[in-house]
């Protein structure tokens, strides 16, 4: 009846558009930043006229903001073997006759 789910490995989740490793360091870097709004929301006074109520809005959003780019940035882009073959001279496979 149920379908069995086969686990999926780190690196096939990377290399498939999943969330890279230095995604997931900006990821906390951006929930350290929301977590340090709202404690700096808490600090608000009722009327909102003091530092606090100007300084928590921007750690808020600015940690959604860091969270979503660290969703989307991708890892650093490592030379290959496939990219480095288009500085070396090429060899026809064609022999002369």
């Amino acid at each position: 009846m149920g379908k069995k789910h086969k686990k999926v490995s780190e690196s096939f989740l990377v290399k498939n558009g999943g969330i890279s490793r230095r995604g997931w360091k900006v990821i906390g870097f951006g929930i350290g930043t929301l977590l340090l709004g709202f404690f700096v929301l808490s600090k608000t006074d009722p009327m909102g006229q003091n530092w606090a109520s100007r300084l928590a809005p921007f750690l808020i959003l600015g940690g959604y903001g860091v969270i979503a780019i660290g969703i989307m940035l991708p890892d650093k882009s490592v030379p290959t073997a496939a990219s480095n073959s288009s500085h070396q001279p090429s060899v026809s496979s064609a022999s002369p006759q």
